[in-house]
């Protein structure tokens, strides 16, 4: 699961903050301090940070400065009810990747934040080693296991997988997997990425009729959620 940090000490901001990233299917940990917020973009796994510049104890500048110094990848977008430009320009030197004004629209931050995490991983990972669930991906040596135990994945299957989980919590048609991982020339159809869909559940699910990361969407194709 992807796990996103918010730092925020306004309680109503953070619970609905909290709310519809935990709706949105992500994991959340909170902080209301800022040496808390320090503390917890330090030591826990989390994949992005939602950081507020006006916090108690330490500031959202000085929470980015430290967190970059020593994680430069680790994803940081900065939330403020300051709209200045010098504001924002402060936060973008000091290392933020994204800036959101307050009040700002959930739909677009929730878009900001799976633009960021897709290129964040693409970036950070090139994908050469990838885990979700109870599935460990290697790209490079084509070989996966779930539960520990090897899987047998032929090498399509992984240019498949690869695409999904670079284009994560995106509905992804099937037409464009038809185009990016098969290639127009080799006169597939989209009843192919089903099939191999329904073989990837198979091999990697623990429940395929009910999966919980490669998921269909309706009139669409697929969507991968980590």
């Amino acid at each position: 699961m992807t796990t996103i940090l918010v730092i925020e000490d306004d309680l109503k901001i953070l619970r609905g903050l909290e709310l519809n990233l935990k709706f949105e299917g992500y994991t959340v940990v909170t902080a209301t301090e800022g040496y808390e917020g320090l503390r917890k973009a330090m030591e826990d796994p989390a994949d992005l940070v939602l950081l507020d510049l006006m916090l108690p104890g330490l500031s959202g500048y000085d929470i980015c400065r430290k967190v970059k110094e020593q994680r430069p990848e680790f994803p940081i977008i900065m939330l403020t009810a300051k709209g200045q430009e010098i504001d924002k320009v402060a936060g973008l030197d000091l290392g933020a990747d994204d800036y959101v004004t307050k009040p700002f629209g959930v739909s677009e931050l929730m878009a900001r934040i799976r633009a960021l995490l897709r290129r964040s991983r693409a970036e950070g990972h090139d994908l050469e080693r990838y885990s979700f669930g109870n599935v460990t991906l290697d790209f490079k040596k084509y070989r996966a296991e779930v539960k520990g135990k090897e899987v047998e994945l032929s090498a399509k299957e992984f240019d498949l997988l690869r695409y999904l989980i670079e284009h994560a919590e995106e509905a992804v048609h099937r037409h464009d997997l038809l185009d990016k991982v098969w290639g127009y020339e080799a006169m597939p159809t989209t009843r192919t990425v089903d099939n191999f869909i329904l073989d990837l559940r198979r091999k990697l699910e623990d429940d395929p009729s009910h999966p919980r990361h490669i998921l269909s969407v309706r009139g669409v194709g697929y969507k991968f959620v980590p």
